[in-house]
């Protein structure tokens, strides 16, 4: 297996974010000027899309011929392999051409949205469908780069019973109103060798008392890659006095105070890290690289089932087991949204709609496609489509379903600006 090993995203991190920052410092400037005015940019929505009011074979049929530009991370080669079957799907079935545009970081699909909207682009837009939640998700709705309300539209929406399941219209605490579709759930799991690691720590506390006992043997992934910005944030719901002020925006309160036990823990944690925290994994697939590697004794993931999928691949050694920290870890639903300005806004609901059929939340969820759990309500199927979507195999290290039921709610988008951002001011340059 190749052994991968970060040595320079640090600096290189910084550098992308320091050039992307002045890259949209003029339009974020413009947002700045404009929003004391009417009808500024930051506040203005564009009327309703005409599709958005006709019937669903309607929109199929203008669907046809299409191509579809779907921007979407593309660091995990079982991701971008599934999306290769759909693609092939949606050619066969709705003569739709999918192009997945393999993204290492959602802002840059963002910031495209943005920089076409402040240069007057608003029905010729280079992004039809984005992969995308939390701060991405919010930023695009607070400055008017979405669509309308697609998301019902969607005959498959309603598989996902929403009125049951806020979840499925709720990203980060901020509402979706129908701006966006579900597509997967994710949770925060930590997996171990138990060939080296008898009792794996069950909290954050336990897991600094491990890393001093085995120093080297655990880290996690380069922030911003969002599963280390994740470790980070449930590293804060486990240190913060009172987890609930994590759900307003960060503006409203003293952030600072509120991060500095994250920080003491940080400076505590980092020197018995893998590589005493000089460098960092560049991200969940590297991590689970080390862990093949036999460097690591204990990581993490955001699917819960990638352990078992990566041990049925020979990624991870039979000895692998998951589980969650006491008190639950952090978990949330990824979602496809449709900039205002998508060129092929037939083909990309078309899209947003398979993606939520039984048959396409089915094969992402085999261990041996993605592992991706389903979003979709298994009492609204049938019989067939239910025991599609219900694990039949016996690999011990996918975690059963029933440890997924204490799931933390993710904090506003806003802490995860302040949580990367010091942390890069803190560590970034080391």
């Amino acid at each position: 297996m190749t052994r991968f090993a970060s040595r320079t995203p640090l600096s290189a991190v910084v550098r992308r974010l320091a050039v992307t920052m002045l890259a949209l410092a003029p339009v974020q400037a413009t947002l700045a000027q404009e929003t004391q005015a009417p009808g500024t940019l930051a506040q203005s929505s564009p009327p309703p899309h005409p599709l958005l009011q006709q019937d669903w074979s309607d929109v199929e049929q203008q669907a046809e011929g299409q191509t579809v530009y779907f921007n979407a991370w593309g660091g995990d080669p079982n991701v971008n392999g599934y999306l290769d079957w759909v693609a092939g799907q949606l050619d066969q079935r709705y003569d739709v051409e999918l192009v997945h545009v393999k993204l290492e970081d959602t802002a840059a699909a963002v910031s495209r949205v943005l920089a076409e909207k402040s240069a007057g682009n608003v029905d010729q837009g280079a992004i039809d469908l984005i992969w995308i939640n939390g701060e991405n998700f919010s930023a695009m709705k607070e400055n008017g780069l979405l669509l309308g309300q697609f998301a019902q539209r969607l005959p498959n929406f309603a598989l996902t019973s929403p009125e049951a399941n806020p979840e499925m219209t709720t990203d980060f605490t901020v509402p979706t109103d129908g701006y966006e579709s579900p597509w997967g759930k994710a949770q925060l799991t930590f997996y171990y060798d138990s060939d080296r690691v008898d009792s794996p720590p069950q909290s954050l506390d336990a897991l600094l008392q491990w890393s001093h006992q085995h120093p080297g043997r655990f880290t996690y992934p380069l922030v911003p890659d969002f599963h280390g910005s994740t470790f980070l944030k449930q590293a804060l719901l486990a240190l913060v006095d009172d987890p609930a002020v994590l759900s307003r925006p960060a503006s409203e309160v003293d952030a600072e105070a509120v991060m500095t036990p994250l920080w003491d823990y940080l400076d505590a944690l980092h020197p018995q890290l893998w590589r005493q925290g000089r460098d960092f994994p560049a991200s969940g697939p590297a991590m689970r690289s080390l862990m093949g590697d036999g460097e690591l004794s204990l990581a993490f993931t955001f699917n819960p089932a990638e352990p078992a999928a990566a041990v049925s691949s020979y990624q991870l050694p039979p000895s692998i087991r998951s589980y969650v920290l006491e008190g639950g870890t952090i978990g949330n639903v990824h979602f496809v949204t449709i900039p205002f300005n998508a060129s092929h806004v037939a083909g990309a609901m078309v899209t947003a709609n398979f993606l939520l059929s039984p048959e396409a939340q089915a094969r992402k969820q085999q261990l041996d496609v993605w592992g991706d759990p389903t979003v979709l309500d298994l009492e609204r199927l049938d019989s067939n489509q239910r025991d599609a979507l219900t694990p039949m195999d016996d690999q011990p290290a996918r975690l059963p379903v029933a440890e997924l039921q204490n799931t933390l709610p993710e904090p506003h988008p806003s802490w995860m600006e302040a949580v990367e951002a010091g942390w890069l001011e803190r560590y970034g340059t080391r």
